[in-house]
């Protein structure tokens, strides 16, 4: 008897130890897998997470950082993961192949051209359905790029990066060429005088430069008043041919074509990072960009720089510019609280003080106009007033079809199209047949896009 009682005593105290040790195991795998405490794994958990793919490169990459960083550490509740994914051309292109599959993300920035190749990819959501859900107000944003998003009484996508393109020239050689560095040329006619003094002065200057960039064709057509497309660039029904005149179109051609004829002209081609590095190494005074280039140039540039409102002819008022840039885009096909988390993140970026974060660090406009009155610009306006310049000549933009820009899915190509129209120009073409060429391949590229569509 005494014997059973020591085998069950010795039983006991066994179990009771693998218990024991079992606990002690689970424990330490939780925390091996966490790094931490097995707490954090749960809590990570909880997090919802959103996907969010931009084209960012550069300084603006790093501001994009650090504000989705801040938003991460502001609550905990969302994880916003912020993934490159190349130009706004090589995101569009991979959002197309992944669309409709686990693999796409939750939102995406898509340049403003890309807007009718969203909505009619049938895998978007559009903001309109969150801003009336919420009763968010979006009149708060900028007049200008509520006219370029706003389609048919709606808003298909969240503004984000806007920006527009300015003329950026060297104060110093202005002076060096008895130029007056605060009073830069405002017409076409006058840009070609201040570039001749440029070269008489310093013959191993140029005088100006254009990027063979269908962005900066399209700009200057807008700033004349000029459509790009018919149908009221496309505002009031699909558009079926060019909108621009012969004189409008040609126009920017002969403008350059001047240039080149008297050497003034610096030829760049397509590439817009060497225009910049001219600039800055003095080879050229003046040339057009985006203002998102702003804080980059003026910032890297060895000598002053001015910034000042884009050109037009003289035989023309001044209508203003079209927004670029790109907005953001709520995928369809996610769990609803994953677009909701998205949608959170999205209003975030409008808030005065991001946006205020985001136009000093990168130069690109505030979305949220109450962003210029936040501190941190007033006194980055002190010290670089440049930047002002860029949102007093959106903000002086006279509202019209020509100025909100034209909308159709085939623009990427039609800029490629005036693209090379402008380098075969550039490189010494005739430009009567440059800009025939350039006519006839918008109108077969717009006709090819309706058939595409079946209209």
């Amino acid at each position: 008897m005494k014997k059973m009682w020591l085998a069950l005593m010795l039983l006991f105290f066994a179990l009771i130890a693998v218990g024991c040790n079992s606990n002690d195991a689970d424990a330490s795998e939780g925390e091996e897998t966490s790094n931490g405490s097995s707490e954090e794994v749960d809590s990570s958990e909880e997090k919802q997470t959103v996907t969010f793919w931009h084209a960012m490169g550069g300084a603006a990459q790093e501001a994009l950082n650090k504000i989705v960083d801040d938003y991460n550490q502001s609550q905990d509740k969302i994880q916003v993961n912020a993934e490159y994914q190349g130009t706004y051309d090589e995101a569009l292109t991979k959002f197309h192949t992944v669309a409709g599959t686990d693999s796409a993300p939750t939102m995406i920035q898509v340049f403003e051209i890309g807007t009718m190749s969203m909505i009619n990819s049938g895998h978007i959501e559009p903001i309109q359905n969150y801003v009336d859900k919420d009763d968010y107000d979006m009149t708060g944003l900028e007049e200008n790029i509520i006219n370029y998003y706003k389609i048919e009484d709606k808003f298909y996508s969240m503004p984000f990066n806007s920006s527009t393109p300015v003329m950026y020239y060297n104060k110093d050689a202005f002076e060096a060429a008895g130029l007056d560095p605060e009073n830069p040329p405002a017409t076409f006619e006058e840009i070609e005088d201040a570039s001749r003094k440029i070269a008489e002065s310093n013959p191993e200057m140029k005088g100006f430069a254009l990027q063979a960039y269908g962005w900066l064709f399209e700009q200057l057509l807008a700033n004349q008043g000029a459509l790009l497309m018919n149908k009221d660039n496309g505002r009031s029904d699909t558009p079926t041919e060019i909108g621009f005149t012969e004189e409008q179109g040609k126009s920017i051609f002969n403008w350059v074509k001047n240039m080149i004829d008297e050497e003034t002209f610096a030829n760049y081609g397509t590439n817009g990072d060497n225009m910049v590095s001219g600039f800055l190494a003095e080879d050229v005074a003046m040339f057009m960009q985006s203002s998102a280039s702003a804080r980059d140039v003026i910032d890297n540039a060895p000598f002053e720089v001015g910034v000042a409102f884009i050109p037009h002819p003289e035989s023309t008022e001044r209508e203003g510019v079209v927004i670029g840039g790109a907005s953001l885009w709520m995928v369809d096909g996610k769990e609803q609280a994953e677009k909701d988390a998205a949608w959170e993140f999205m209003k975030y970026l409008q808030t005065p003080e991001v946006q205020a974060e985001w136009h000093v660090g990168t130069g690109y406009f505030a979305i949220n106009p109450a962003a210029y009155e936040e501190q941190v610009v007033l006194d980055a306006y002190k010290e670089m007033p440049q930047l002002q310049v860029t949102v007093e000549q959106l903000q002086s933009t006279k509202s019209s079809f020509a100025t909100q820009g034209a909308i159709m899915d085939m623009i990427p190509e039609g800029r490629r199209i005036v693209e090379t129209a402008l380098e075969t120009v550039y490189n010494g073409g005739d430009v009567d047949e440059a800009y025939q060429n350039t006519v006839e391949q918008l109108n077969q590229a717009i006709k090819n896009a309706n058939a595409a569509r079946g209209e």
